[in-house]
């Protein structure tokens, strides 16, 4: 599981650098055109920003859920052996 994880982390960051590279020299196709920085820079945060919230909302959601199945007053909860069994 952890070498799957490291290689989809790796896998994103080369999906993501790679492209990247080629703007950063502005590089085109056809010889003579050239690349509006701004417009590229703008593309690149928008899309990370995209990534970073919905990255944010998943594990947004995580913590309501556990806070909310794992909460005192849930009727299925128990204490484990270590808290005692003072109930």
């Amino acid at each position: 599981m952890k070498g799957l994880f490291g290689l989809s982390l790796t896998l994103v960051a080369l999906m993501i650098t790679i492209p990247a590279a080629g703007m950063v020299f502005a590089e085109t196709d056809e010889p003579g055109e050239y690349l509006d920085r701004r417009v590229l820079i703008w593309n690149l945060f928008f899309r990370m920003m995209t990534v970073a919230f919905t990255v944010g909302a998943v594990v947004s959601g995580t913590i309501i859920w556990q806070i909310w199945r794992f909460r005192e007053s849930h009727p299925k909860a128990k204490p484990t052996p270590y808290e005692g069994t003072d109930w």
